[in-house]
């Protein structure tokens, strides 16, 4: 029997993204507006520009107000470095900003958020505070091999977890003679453990399953968990006896997949002490131009914007180019010669 899961990939806190559709900067099922600041200005990108800064429970997200299509989304799962130090406002002259350094497919990017409201340290707080959340709260989202996750024989319980089922008599078929464990199933994850060496586990969150199948192996009947490929793209093998027992668990975990999906819970929390619009007054609302983008040029600017190599100390090996018929510096990865010369060209 194979079954593979309906997975919407949670991308909204492992990427960094420039101007964005409207479409991605609202709130995925489980994402939860946090704070939100309405004059906030992207010092680094768009100096003299104000606009407005939402933290969700997954990301950080700043839009102009004049122009919304302008906007960013800096997941926290990307986030390197926090920290405040001055900087040049066009709008606030020399003051304190917000400092983030991310790392997002190799490349390092920095933002400075500016709050055009003076004497408030909430633009730093909030950030702060949902970032630490975001940390701690990691087994909600992430794979865990080996992770201190059993104690006296007992699963340890995330806040928000609640143990649906406990089957013994598991066997983890990942060695050649398999290893007899326990499994629990939570309205998060699955778990396993073997029962002769706790801290031999896994944790697998319902957000990082790519599948849940039925399939013969050289143990007999076997269920197949297939992680994401954002989560190693491992191929977890269990064996349950008898085999009405293993369709059983399978038909559990699918269904509680389905009810989790519907409205994932990412563990992070943090409450804002002053009242917050509701979420439908602050939708961004605008209009699609009757306009045909024939060159993203504009989108290569945005990437160069925040781009934060500029402690290099040394150039990279020199390469031949056919194209230009000369030795250049070897292009950092995720650039193309083309791309580059979009940047610079007039």
């Amino acid at each position: 029997m194979d079954s593979s899961l309906e997975t919407d990939r949670l991308w909204e806190d492992r990427d960094v993204r420039f101007d964005v559709p409207l479409s991605q900067m609202k709130m995925r099922p489980g994402e939860r507006l946090i704070d939100h600041l309405d004059s906030i200005e992207d010092t680094k990108g768009n100096n003299g520009e104000r606009g407005r800064l939402m933290v969700t429970n997954l990301r950080i997200i700043w839009h102009s107000k004049t122009l919304p299509r302008i906007n960013l989304s800096v997941g926290f799962n990307s986030v390197i470095n926090i920290s405040t130090r001055s900087a040049e406002s066009k709008l606030r002259g020399s003051t304190e900003a917000l400092y983030i350094l991310t790392r997002c497919n190799n490349t390092r990017f920095e933002f400075i958020f500016t709050n055009l409201v003076p004497d408030t340290p909430r633009l730093f707080t909030s950030v702060l505070a949902v970032q630490r959340a975001y940390e701690t709260t990691k087994m909600y989202r992430d794979l865990k091999l080996r992770g201190a996750l059993i104690a006296n024989k007992t699963l340890r319980l995330l806040p928000l977890e609640e143990v649906y089922d406990k089957v013994n008599g598991v066997w983890n078929l990942s060695s050649d003679q398999g290893n007899l464990g326990t499994f629990y199933i939570t309205n998060v994850r699955l778990v396993w453990h073997a029962e002769i060496n706790e801290t031999f586990n896994v944790s697998i969150p319902y957000i990082q399953m790519r599948a849940v199948k039925i399939r013969d192996s050289k143990f007999g009947t076997a269920l197949v968990v297939e992680s994401l490929k954002n989560a190693g793209g491992y191929v977890l093998g269990f064996r349950i006896d008898p085999v009405e027992k293993l369709n059983e668990v399978m038909k559990e975990i699918h269904s509680l997949y389905r009810v989790y999906s519907a409205n994932p819970i990412f563990g992070v929390q943090y409450q804002v002490e002053d009242r917050m619009e509701p979420l439908d007054e602050m939708t961004i609302q605008y209009e699609e131009d009757d306009i045909e983008i024939t060159n993203d040029n504009a989108g290569s600017d945005a990437f160069v914007a925040y781009y934060a190599d500029s402690n290099k100390e040394t150039d990279s090996e020199p390469v031949f180019c056919e194209k230009l018929g000369l030795a250049i510096e070897g292009i950092k990865e995720g650039f193309t010669l083309e791309s580059l010369w979009e940047v610079t060209g007039i």
